[in-house]
Protein backbone atom coordinates (compact mmCIF):
# COMPACT_ATOMS: atom_id res chain seq x y z
CA UNK A 1 0.00 0.00 0.00
CA UNK A 2 1.43 3.49 -0.61
CA UNK A 3 2.28 5.67 1.97
CA UNK A 4 -0.04 8.35 1.40
CA UNK A 5 1.59 10.86 4.26
CA UNK A 6 4.63 10.91 1.47
CA UNK A 7 2.81 11.54 -1.92
CA UNK A 8 1.38 15.11 -1.99
CA UNK A 9 1.56 16.93 -5.18
CA UNK A 10 4.49 19.26 -3.80
CA UNK A 11 7.23 17.65 -2.60
CA UNK A 12 6.95 13.79 -3.56
CA UNK A 13 5.53 14.55 -6.94
CA UNK A 14 7.45 17.65 -8.46
CA UNK A 15 11.34 15.36 -8.59
CA UNK A 16 10.17 13.23 -10.09
CA UNK A 17 8.78 15.80 -12.81
CA UNK A 18 11.74 17.34 -12.32
CA UNK A 19 13.76 14.18 -13.69
CA UNK A 20 11.81 13.96 -16.75
CA UNK A 21 12.94 17.07 -17.23
CA UNK A 22 16.22 16.53 -17.37
CA UNK A 23 16.36 13.05 -18.92
CA UNK A 24 13.48 12.89 -21.50
CA UNK A 25 13.12 17.04 -22.10
CA UNK A 26 9.04 16.66 -21.65
CA UNK A 27 7.79 19.33 -19.16
CA UNK A 28 4.58 18.21 -17.60
CA UNK A 29 4.80 20.63 -14.65
CA UNK A 30 1.31 22.10 -16.24
CA UNK A 31 -0.57 18.71 -15.89
CA UNK A 32 -3.18 18.73 -13.68
CA UNK A 33 -1.50 17.72 -10.34
CA UNK A 34 -4.73 14.59 -9.79
CA UNK A 35 -4.23 13.83 -12.56
CA UNK A 36 -0.84 12.73 -12.30
CA UNK A 37 -0.35 11.83 -9.06
CA UNK A 38 -3.26 9.33 -9.61
CA UNK A 39 -1.24 7.48 -12.55
CA UNK A 40 1.86 8.06 -10.96
CA UNK A 41 0.59 6.43 -7.83
CA UNK A 42 -0.80 3.56 -9.97
CA UNK A 43 2.85 2.66 -11.12
CA UNK A 44 4.27 2.94 -7.71
CA UNK A 45 1.69 0.04 -7.27
CA UNK A 46 2.70 -2.32 -9.61
CA UNK A 47 6.33 -1.64 -9.04
CA UNK A 48 5.75 -2.04 -5.38
CA UNK A 49 7.16 1.16 -4.70
CA UNK A 50 6.20 2.46 -0.98
CA UNK A 51 6.40 6.37 -1.60
CA UNK A 52 7.84 8.81 -4.51
CA UNK A 53 10.65 9.10 -2.89
CA UNK A 54 11.51 5.31 -3.37
CA UNK A 55 10.10 5.59 -7.04
CA UNK A 56 12.38 8.68 -7.85
CA UNK A 57 15.34 6.32 -6.65
CA UNK A 58 13.72 3.23 -8.78
CA UNK A 59 14.04 6.31 -11.83
CA UNK A 60 17.66 6.57 -10.85
CA UNK A 61 18.11 3.78 -10.96
CA UNK A 62 16.37 1.56 -13.87
CA UNK A 63 16.50 3.85 -17.04
CA UNK A 64 13.55 1.26 -18.48
CA UNK A 65 11.26 2.65 -15.71
CA UNK A 66 11.56 6.02 -17.52
CA UNK A 67 9.91 4.88 -20.80
CA UNK A 68 6.78 2.79 -18.49
CA UNK A 69 6.00 5.98 -16.58
CA UNK A 70 5.96 8.04 -19.78
CA UNK A 71 3.54 5.60 -20.80
CA UNK A 72 1.69 5.64 -17.86
CA UNK A 73 1.22 9.45 -18.14
CA UNK A 74 0.70 9.96 -21.79
CA UNK A 75 -2.24 7.07 -21.64
CA UNK A 76 -2.65 6.73 -25.41
CA UNK A 77 -6.35 5.71 -26.10
CA UNK A 78 -7.13 6.07 -29.55
CA UNK A 79 -8.71 3.99 -32.78
CA UNK A 80 -9.56 4.89 -36.17
CA UNK A 81 -12.31 7.77 -36.88
CA UNK A 82 -12.30 8.27 -32.93
CA UNK A 83 -15.51 10.36 -32.16
CA UNK A 84 -18.05 9.40 -35.45
CA UNK A 85 -19.81 12.86 -35.79
CA UNK A 86 -16.75 14.63 -36.29
CA UNK A 87 -14.81 12.46 -39.07
CA UNK A 88 -18.41 12.53 -40.67
CA UNK A 89 -18.00 16.38 -40.52
CA UNK A 90 -14.69 16.22 -42.00
CA UNK A 91 -15.25 13.84 -44.73
CA UNK A 92 -18.01 15.76 -45.75
CA UNK A 93 -17.59 18.80 -45.04
CA UNK A 94 -14.12 20.12 -44.02
CA UNK A 95 -12.02 18.01 -46.39
CA UNK A 96 -14.17 18.59 -49.35
CA UNK A 97 -14.18 23.21 -48.94
CA UNK A 98 -10.81 22.60 -48.01
CA UNK A 99 -9.51 20.61 -51.56
CA UNK A 100 -11.95 22.14 -53.64
CA UNK A 101 -10.91 25.42 -53.05
CA UNK A 102 -7.01 24.93 -53.07
CA UNK A 103 -7.92 23.39 -56.50
CA UNK A 104 -9.90 26.52 -57.62
CA UNK A 105 -6.91 28.82 -56.78
CA UNK A 106 -4.18 26.22 -58.59
CA UNK A 107 -2.47 25.37 -55.12
CA UNK A 108 -1.96 21.58 -55.17
CA UNK A 109 -0.30 21.25 -51.80
CA UNK A 110 -2.42 20.29 -48.60
CA UNK A 111 -0.70 20.20 -45.21
CA UNK A 112 -2.16 19.06 -42.18
CA UNK A 113 -0.76 18.29 -38.67
CA UNK A 114 -2.03 15.77 -35.96
CA UNK A 115 -0.82 16.96 -32.42
CA UNK A 116 -0.95 14.03 -29.57
CA UNK A 117 -1.00 10.99 -32.76
CA UNK A 118 -0.77 8.43 -30.28
CA UNK A 119 -0.38 5.32 -32.39
CA UNK A 120 -0.94 6.92 -35.31
CA UNK A 121 -5.12 5.76 -36.12
CA UNK A 122 -6.19 9.59 -36.32
CA UNK A 123 -3.62 11.16 -38.73
CA UNK A 124 -3.94 7.29 -40.82
CA UNK A 125 -7.99 7.91 -40.80
CA UNK A 126 -7.42 11.59 -42.52
CA UNK A 127 -5.43 9.78 -44.97
CA UNK A 128 -7.96 7.33 -46.11
CA UNK A 129 -10.82 9.99 -46.50
CA UNK A 130 -8.23 12.26 -48.44
CA UNK A 131 -7.36 9.38 -50.72
CA UNK A 132 -11.50 8.53 -50.95
CA UNK A 133 -11.79 12.62 -51.45
CA UNK A 134 -9.60 12.82 -54.53
CA UNK A 135 -10.44 9.82 -55.82
CA UNK A 136 -13.89 10.27 -56.46
CA UNK A 137 -13.22 14.18 -57.98
CA UNK A 138 -10.13 13.01 -59.75
CA UNK A 139 -8.09 15.70 -57.86
CA UNK A 140 -4.20 15.46 -57.77
CA UNK A 141 -2.69 16.82 -54.79
CA UNK A 142 0.57 16.75 -52.63
CA UNK A 143 -0.69 15.72 -49.39
CA UNK A 144 2.11 16.92 -46.49
CA UNK A 145 0.96 15.19 -43.37
CA UNK A 146 3.00 15.42 -40.38
CA UNK A 147 1.75 13.75 -37.26
CA UNK A 148 3.58 14.25 -33.31
CA UNK A 149 2.91 12.58 -29.96
CA UNK A 150 5.89 12.97 -26.64
CA UNK A 151 5.25 9.00 -26.36
CA UNK A 152 8.27 7.46 -28.22
CA UNK A 153 6.63 3.71 -27.84
CA UNK A 154 3.96 4.98 -29.25
CA UNK A 155 5.38 6.57 -32.53
CA UNK A 156 6.79 3.17 -33.29
CA UNK A 157 3.75 1.23 -32.84
CA UNK A 158 2.27 4.07 -35.47
CA UNK A 159 5.02 3.54 -37.67
CA UNK A 160 4.55 -0.32 -38.12
CA UNK A 161 0.78 0.11 -38.67
CA UNK A 162 -0.38 -2.91 -37.74
CA UNK A 163 -3.91 -2.49 -35.41
CA UNK A 164 -5.65 -5.04 -33.28
CA UNK A 165 -9.44 -5.09 -33.62
CA UNK A 166 -10.50 -2.93 -31.03
CA UNK A 167 -8.54 -0.07 -33.06
CA UNK A 168 -10.75 -0.62 -36.34
CA UNK A 169 -14.27 -1.37 -34.89
CA UNK A 170 -15.60 2.15 -36.32
CA UNK A 171 -14.10 1.27 -39.61
CA UNK A 172 -16.54 0.77 -42.68
CA UNK A 173 -16.03 -3.15 -44.15
CA UNK A 174 -15.29 -1.22 -47.56
CA UNK A 175 -12.61 0.93 -46.29
CA UNK A 176 -11.29 -2.11 -44.45
CA UNK A 177 -10.92 -4.28 -47.28
CA UNK A 178 -9.62 -1.71 -49.24
CA UNK A 179 -7.17 0.04 -47.05
CA UNK A 180 -6.13 -3.05 -44.78
CA UNK A 181 -4.55 -6.32 -45.01
CA UNK A 182 -5.52 -9.00 -42.32
CA UNK A 183 -1.98 -10.72 -40.43
CA UNK A 184 -3.70 -13.39 -38.18
CA UNK A 185 -6.29 -11.21 -35.72
CA UNK A 186 -4.24 -7.86 -36.42
CA UNK A 187 -4.88 -5.82 -39.37
CA UNK A 188 -2.28 -3.80 -41.27
CA UNK A 189 -2.54 -0.63 -43.37
CA UNK A 190 -1.16 -0.86 -47.00
CA UNK A 191 1.62 0.98 -47.82
CA UNK A 192 0.64 3.31 -50.20
CA UNK A 193 -1.76 5.03 -47.00
CA UNK A 194 1.30 4.85 -44.14
CA UNK A 195 4.45 6.05 -46.45
CA UNK A 196 1.79 9.22 -46.54
CA UNK A 197 2.42 10.22 -42.78
CA UNK A 198 5.64 11.41 -41.46
CA UNK A 199 5.55 10.66 -37.54
CA UNK A 200 7.90 12.74 -35.35
CA UNK A 201 8.32 13.24 -31.47
CA UNK A 202 7.51 16.95 -30.63
CA UNK A 203 6.09 18.04 -27.22
CA UNK A 204 3.32 20.82 -27.50
CA UNK A 205 5.52 22.64 -24.79
CA UNK A 206 8.60 22.89 -26.69
CA UNK A 207 10.14 26.16 -26.46
CA UNK A 208 12.58 26.20 -29.15
CA UNK A 209 10.13 25.19 -32.03
CA UNK A 210 6.55 26.61 -32.84
CA UNK A 211 5.46 24.14 -34.93
CA UNK A 212 7.39 20.30 -35.53
CA UNK A 213 10.80 20.85 -36.90
CA UNK A 214 9.92 18.62 -40.18
CA UNK A 215 7.41 20.92 -41.14
CA UNK A 216 9.71 23.67 -41.35
CA UNK A 217 7.34 26.33 -41.44
CA UNK A 218 3.85 25.52 -40.27
CA UNK A 219 1.09 26.96 -42.69
CA UNK A 220 -1.22 24.30 -42.08
CA UNK A 221 -4.62 23.90 -43.38
CA UNK A 222 -5.67 21.62 -41.18
CA UNK A 223 -5.01 21.16 -37.57
CA UNK A 224 -6.17 17.95 -35.41
CA UNK A 225 -5.62 18.83 -31.42
CA UNK A 226 -8.00 16.40 -30.11
CA UNK A 227 -8.42 15.29 -26.08
CA UNK A 228 -4.93 16.52 -25.71
CA UNK A 229 -5.42 20.25 -23.79
CA UNK A 230 -7.97 18.31 -21.00
CA UNK A 231 -4.61 17.42 -19.72
CA UNK A 232 -3.14 20.73 -19.14
CA UNK A 233 -3.66 23.91 -16.81
CA UNK A 234 -4.82 27.03 -17.93
CA UNK A 235 -1.56 29.03 -18.41
CA UNK A 236 -0.33 26.14 -20.54
CA UNK A 237 -3.58 25.60 -22.35
CA UNK A 238 -2.45 29.22 -23.59
CA UNK A 239 0.89 28.52 -24.38
CA UNK A 240 -0.41 25.26 -26.68
CA UNK A 241 -3.33 28.12 -28.11
CA UNK A 242 -0.34 30.54 -29.08
CA UNK A 243 1.23 27.55 -31.36
CA UNK A 244 -1.88 26.22 -32.78
CA UNK A 245 -3.33 29.63 -33.56
CA UNK A 246 0.48 30.33 -35.60
CA UNK A 247 0.73 27.07 -37.12
CA UNK A 248 -2.85 27.45 -38.79
CA UNK A 249 -2.83 28.93 -42.48
CA UNK A 250 -5.08 31.72 -43.35
CA UNK A 251 -8.93 30.53 -42.66
CA UNK A 252 -6.75 27.33 -41.30
CA UNK A 253 -9.32 25.00 -39.51
CA UNK A 254 -8.62 23.31 -36.15
CA UNK A 255 -10.71 20.65 -34.64
CA UNK A 256 -10.46 19.85 -30.84
CA UNK A 257 -11.92 16.98 -28.70
CA UNK A 258 -15.36 16.85 -27.78
CA UNK A 259 -15.21 17.95 -24.54
CA UNK A 260 -12.41 20.79 -25.95
CA UNK A 261 -12.77 24.10 -26.63
CA UNK A 262 -10.44 27.30 -26.95
CA UNK A 263 -8.73 28.56 -23.83
CA UNK A 264 -10.54 32.18 -22.63
CA UNK A 265 -8.24 33.98 -24.02
CA UNK A 266 -8.20 32.87 -27.54
CA UNK A 267 -12.12 32.41 -28.30
CA UNK A 268 -12.25 35.52 -29.95
CA UNK A 269 -9.35 34.54 -32.69
CA UNK A 270 -11.47 30.86 -33.64
CA UNK A 271 -15.15 30.98 -34.82
CA UNK A 272 -17.15 28.04 -34.99
CA UNK A 273 -17.98 26.09 -38.18
CA UNK A 274 -20.64 23.70 -36.96
CA UNK A 275 -22.33 24.82 -33.59
CA UNK A 276 -22.76 20.84 -32.68
CA UNK A 277 -18.91 19.97 -32.83
CA UNK A 278 -15.47 21.31 -31.70
CA UNK A 279 -14.69 22.02 -35.22
CA UNK A 280 -13.05 25.98 -35.62
CA UNK A 281 -11.91 28.52 -38.50
CA UNK A 282 -8.94 30.51 -37.53
CA UNK A 283 -10.23 34.36 -37.69
CA UNK A 284 -7.43 37.09 -38.46
CA UNK A 285 -6.76 39.74 -35.71
CA UNK A 286 -5.16 43.33 -35.52
CA UNK A 287 -1.52 43.10 -34.96
CA UNK A 288 -1.31 42.91 -31.37
CA UNK A 289 -4.20 41.80 -29.73
CA UNK A 290 -3.45 37.70 -29.58
CA UNK A 291 -2.95 37.75 -25.60
CA UNK A 292 0.82 36.59 -24.77
CA UNK A 293 2.65 37.15 -28.58
CA UNK A 294 4.08 38.92 -30.67
CA UNK A 295 3.08 39.44 -34.06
Amino acid sequence: MINETKQGTGGGLKPILDYLMKKRGFDFSGYHPAMLERRISQQLTAIACEDFNEYLSCLQKNPAELDNLLDVITINVSRFFRDTLTFELIADRILPTIVLEKARLGDHSLRIWSAGCARGEEPYSLVILIHELLEKDKIEMNLHLFATDIDCGALTDAGKALYPPSSIENIKHRLLMKYFTAEGAYFRLIPDIKKRVTFSLYDMLDKKHSVPPESVFGNFDLVLCRNLLIYFNIKYQETIFTKLYHSLSQNGILILGEAEEPAMAYRRHFSRVVDFSPIYRKRQVIKGEIHGCEE
